[in-house]
């Protein structure tokens, strides 16, 4: 099996510690090299570089934006994906039940076994977790802010960012149309969901699977802070769904139009507001490499 690596310096702490874990080498894998990321859209270059070379794995490491730029070069190819988490979040690891240390992940990944996953269309931009629009952007847009300004990253620094929004966030009037359905309301969060969770342990569709030919569309409607401060906890304890302002809709596509520009993001990456998202998937176009445990599992992000 040829196998080819690509690791994102700047993802995090664990950076180091999974450079380090890769050039050790793995015995599965004894012709592992690795290549790091130099900017933003490298990592969708080096895979395609991957792909042309007749790479079967590529090894990403680095946190749910290098992964998404990383598979945007995979889409549609026979190469895997395996995902070494190395950022806050790591949604999409934690999705695929691969461990968060890069030494445990690249052992499960050693003995893992390939799967096909859809991929997720924001506007004709991919994503492979979670796309969303309003106040979950807001927060990562602040998120990304802190980290550029030199301020600690990490699961807490995100909780006290998203407590701060809280009592800040204008609700947002919007118009979505999916599943048959047409939906007018005010939200603070609109989810297109792939995969089940955010990262970090928060579920926002405990129903999601990601190879379902389906998006779970969340609206989180208005409501006032207290309310969204007691009732945080459910996300991390997959209870969400017992939220009054919470609905859902099944749907393969969506359109969500506002009437002011909305901020929204893609794999928790901010982009620039927009007063219309149409969101669609392309079925099980990404091959991904998972622990057999995952692959198994009659509960867990596959169908079948």
């Amino acid at each position: 099996m040829k196998v080819r690596a690509i690791l994102n310096p700047r993802a995090g702490v664990d950076a180091g510690r999974a450079l380090e874990t890769l050039r050790r080498g793995r015995p599965a894998w004894p012709d592992l090299t690795v290549r790091l990321t130099e900017g933003p859209r490298n990592a969708r270059e080096l895979a395609r570089e991957a792909v042309a070379e007749g790479t079967d794995l590529l090894l990403v490491a680095g946190g749910d934006g290098t992964v998404n730029e990383a598979a945007q070069g995979l889409i549609g190819s026979e190469t895997m994906l395996g995902v070494v988490p190395v950022g806050s979040g790591n949604g999409l690891a934690r999705s695929l039940g691969i461990p968060l240390r890069p030494g445990q992940a690249l052992r499960a990944l050693e003995t893992g076994v390939p799967r096909r996953m859809d991929v997720g269309l924001v506007n004709g931009e991919p994503f492979l977790n979670l796309a969303g629009a309003g106040f979950d952007a807001a927060v990562g847009r602040a998120f990304q802010h802190n980290g550029n300004d030199g301020g600690r990253r990490g699961v807490m620094t995100y909780l006290r960012l998203g407590l701060a929004g809280a009592f800040s966030y204008p609700p947002v009037h919007v118009i979505l149309e999916a599943g048959g359905e047409r939906i007018e309301t005010r939200i603070l969060v609109v989810a297109f969901a792939n995969g089940a969770q955010y990262g970090a342990g928060a579920v926002i569709a405990p129903r999601a699977r990601l190879d379902d030919g389906q998006l779970e569309v969340v609206l989180l409607e208005e409501a006032s802070p207290l309310e969204i401060v007691l009732n945080m906890p459910r996300l991390f304890l997959g209870s969400i769904e017992g939220f009054s302002r919470y609905r859902r809709v099944t749907a393969p596509s969506a359109i969500l139009t506002a009437a002011t520009p909305i901020e929204h993001h893609r794999d928790g990456e901010p982009e620039p507001g927009t007063g219309r998202l149409e969101v669609g998937l392309l079925p099980r176009a990404l091959r991904v490499l998972v622990p057999r445990a995952t692959a198994e599992d009659p509960k867990g992000p596959f169908t079948g």
